[in-house]
């Protein structure tokens, strides 16, 4: 079944059934204030942190059909009495002629048609504001006059949204709602946890005179709540009841009669969500309360994504591939960047994690083309819950910083993760070579100490930060010499008694060595170039003396010394990731790289997508740890855990196989799912971050939609690798790796202050090799076009032989 189309155009994705599968989401704002929007107008709010500061009440866990902290009435004088119905669908469930949720750019537009009544309402956060708009346009579209009536509901939440389902005697005691009234008619209900009352006030209000209001659950739904949000018993009143609410569930209704309605006349509402200092709450709401200024605030909103998107673009023979690339995929990134793992319908942002290192280090890499100073800032408080020994904290919490271990606090031996730390070196490197900043290796950042107060904690500059990283990995190893896994490594879920080694670290830290490289060379700092050479020939030299398997690389050594992902094991023979990123470090050998990716392909590759494993572990085994917790083909145990494909996809190109790797970039393509709803059941518009494989009987069904690493990466594998568009310390670049069959390809490319248009031709139907590169018609040597950084446009000609 299909329940919604691409328009390319307009940059959206338009749900045409408001009954989808799963919920399907969209994010509005930023985490400095915003959040999720669902395709039926429900929404989740916070300012600053979804943990400590949540605004709005969703439950995911409730069935779509049922109220989601927000959503829209109409009703219809009728002779005895109202018909009530929601123009979202949910939560009355009426028969609808017409549904539409267009998912935008940072915005959410619901068009539907219901009992003639036509109803456009428009959600979106205006930039730099900690305000949500709905701009609510009704229209009849009958032959006869309506009466009618539209009610806005907000249900708010505690500010600390796990207190909110742990504590049922102290929340509700706290929740306050006053009204503020003025002589027009227009009112703001203002709504605080008592103790945030001269600090953090959340407030709704619209531009339009209000009739009357309600700010208690209990008394909107009616009949001590046996009333329910289907049909709210209140609405049967000519007016609600004007209670300000000084505990309990609370909530803001405001009733707002139109009156009669003419055949094709329309009526506008704005409402306005917010959050602000009691004394700064008129500013917002008077600005907003102008239609003009609403009107400007989306039309910033547009330019915004316009000038983001302009960085990159891309033109290829593949329309499904150019959709991707050039709309949702970067938008994705966009949204992992604010996020992180932090608050989806999977994650649910109630303090168990926040800002992951490991996690917003790869969500850098994504965004730093097209807002490389927001990157910088991200990635200044990532170094500073970085420990002075070189290893990382896990997560932190943006609005207090405070820093944890994540979920090695469980393990009372090793409070780290193995990995963490070396994905910083990944996105600082990236950083580095798209702006030409290397004054930031210069700035001076503290080194995460919770014992020392932040005045008195170690600092380090930034390049010290990243060989801390690097002394960390080196200096922690195993009895083969390879790193020490830690508490786990990227695999969260595989985790190995005592000292286990990682060979996915020993790649990693192979990777991050060739950056750290290139960079010394780069700046003349050729003898700790050397150095590092050294410590990538020493590894290298372990990996392929202990973790060759005959057909593939290991993953594991237990404490112990036995193998995990060798063909001797009888469950978790071959692991993706431990092919995949031999072939990223150099480690593999020629030979060995392709029979390693080839394995791959022979053992791990579905219709679907690349399994992380196989075969899946078929019973909990606590030596294992949390990957048999699942059963064979779901999420790290042998399920297709999208996140590590694109890995594949770019060694792939790095052997020169464009045609496998364009092969598994379509697999994956949330976009090539359109048509298999029913079976996939998440979002087509962004990369999910499981789909169930082959061992599961759901084989194809995805899970946890828009907070994943495969953004990023995929974006990458994309851009950087198959198109083969990317920053270098010393300019662009230019290195595809495509489909044999394509003809070529074009591409506009910003890069430090100047404009390339870019056409590669591939006129003898390879994959990978450039023959000649000219700028400006003139022939260049080699594959990377030099900085010219004068704010001019330049065309370069590509051609592969």
């Amino acid at each position: 079944m299909n329940y919604g189309y691409f328009d390319d155009e307009n940059k959206e994705y338009v749900i045409t059934d408001p009954k989808t599968p799963v919920k399907w989401t969209n994010y509005v704002g930023t985490l400095s204030f915003g959040g999720i929007i669902d395709h039926t107008g429900g929404s989740l709010i916070c300012k600053g942190d979804p943990a400590l500061n949540r605004i709005v009440k969703y439950i995911p866990q409730l069935p779509g059909s049922d109220f989601k902290g927000e959503t829209l009435y109409i009703r219809i004088k009728e002779k005895n009495g109202y018909k009530v119905f929601s123009p979202f669908f949910v939560p009355t469930l009426d028969k609808y002629d017409k549904y539409e949720c267009h998912v935008g750019m940072s915005y959410q537009k619901i068009i539907s048609e219901f009992y003639n009544i036509r109803t456009e309402v428009t959600i979106f956060v205006p930039n730099n504001k900690s305000v949500v708009l709905r701009d609510i346009k009704i229209t009849n579209i009958g032959n006869t006059p309506i009466e009618l009536d539209i009610i806005p509901v907000v249900e708010f939440t505690h500010f600390d949204a796990l207190k909110q389902y742990t504590n049922a005697d102290w929340v509700p005691q706290t929740m306050t709602v006053d009204a503020d009234i003025n002589g027009s008619g227009n009112i703001i209900l203002k709504q605080y946890a008592f103790m945030k009352k001269e600090t953090e006030v959340n407030y709704f209000t619209s531009n339009y005179p209000v009739d009357s209001f309600q700010t208690d659950r209990k008394l909107f739904l009616g009949d001590n709540e046996y009333g329910t949000w289907k049909n709210p018993l209140e609405l049967q009143n000519s007016g609600l009841s004007n209670y300000e609410s000084k505990r309990g569930d609370n909530i803001a209704a405001l009733l707002h009669k139109l009156g009669e309605l003419k055949p094709g006349e329309s009526k506008r509402i704005i409402t306005q969500l917010g959050q602000d200092l009691p004394e700064k709450i008129n500013s917002t709401v008077e600005e907003f309360r102008n239609t003009e200024n609403v009107e400007s605030a989306f039309n910033e909103l547009s330019e915004f994504w316009e000038n983001y998107l302009s960085k990159a673009s891309f033109e290829t023979p593949d329309s499904a591939f150019n959709s991707m690339i050039n709309i949702h995929n970067p938008r994705q990134c966009h949204t992992t960047f604010n996020w992180s793992r932090y608050l989806s319908l999977y994650q649910l942002g109630l303090g168990a994690r926040g800002i992951g290192f490991r996690d917003s280090s790869q969500d850098v890499m994504g965004i730093i083309t097209n807002m490389p100073n927001e990157g910088k800032s991200l990635m200044k408080k990532l170094l500073s819950v970085q420990k002075a020994d070189g290893s990382a904290m896990h997560q932190f919490f943006p609005l207090t910083m405070e820093a944890t271990e994540g979920d090695s606090r469980e393990d009372g031996e090793k409070h780290f993760y193995g990995d963490d730390h070396l994905w910083i070196v990944f996105a600082v490197s990236a950083y580095l070579k798209e702006t030409g900043d290397y004054n930031f290796l210069n700035e001076k950042i503290t080194f995460y100490d919770k014992n020392i107060n932040i005045e008195k904690r170690e600092s380090g500059t930034v390049l010290n930060h990243l060989q801390r990283s690097l002394n960390f990995t080196k200096n922690n190893i195993g009895k083969h010499g390879l790193p020490l896994l830690g508490f786990a490594d990227w695999n969260d879920t595989v985790n190995l008694l005592g000292d286990a080694e990682s060979v996915f670290i020993a790649n990693q830290y192979g990777v991050a060595l060739n950056e750290m490289i290139e960079l010394m060379e780069y700046l003349g700092e050729h003898e700790k170039a050397a150095e590092y050479k050294n410590d990538f020939a020493r590894m290298k030299k372990i990996v392929n003396e202990h973790c060759w398997d005959g057909e593939w690389y290991l993953r594991y050594f237990e404490e112990n010394g036995e193998p995990i992902g060798s063909h001797k094991n009888s469950e978790g023979k071959i692991f993706t990731n431990a092919q995949s990123w031999s072939v990223l470090s150099g480690f593999a050998t020629g030979e060995r790289a392709k029979i390693a990716i080839d394995s791959v392909n022979k053992k791990l590759n579905t219709a679907n997508g690349i399994k992380l494993s196989y075969p899946g572990y078929n019973g909990y085994d606590p030596k294992k740890g949390g990957v048999t917790t699942y059963p064979p083909g779901a999420k790290e145990n042998g399920g297709i855990f999208l996140h590590s494909n694109p890995w594949v996809m770019i060694a792939e190109t790095m052997i020169g196989n464009g045609d496998r790797a364009y092969e598994y970039y379509n697999q994956i393509n949330p976009a090539s799912k359109n048509e298999v709803i029913d079976t996939f059941e998440c979002e087509p518009y962004c990369y999910p971050q499981n789909i169930l494989g082959d061992e599961h009987p759901q084989f194809g069904l995805a899970r946890n939609s828009w907070l994943s690493g495969t953004s990023s990466w995929t974006y990458q594998a994309a851009t950087k690798y198959i198109l083969g568009i990317q920053a270098a310390h010393n300019g662009l670049q230019i290195n595809p790796c495509i489909p044999k069959n394509w003809e070529g390809f074009s591409a506009t490319r910003v890069f430090r202050n100047t404009t390339y248009k870019i056409t590669v031709k591939n006129p003898n139907g390879i994959s990978k090799g450039v023959k000649q590169i000219k700028v400006d018609n003139q022939i260049i040597s080699g594959n990377v076009i030099p900085i010219s950084n004068d704010d001019n446009t330049h065309t370069v000609e590509v051609t592969l032989e």
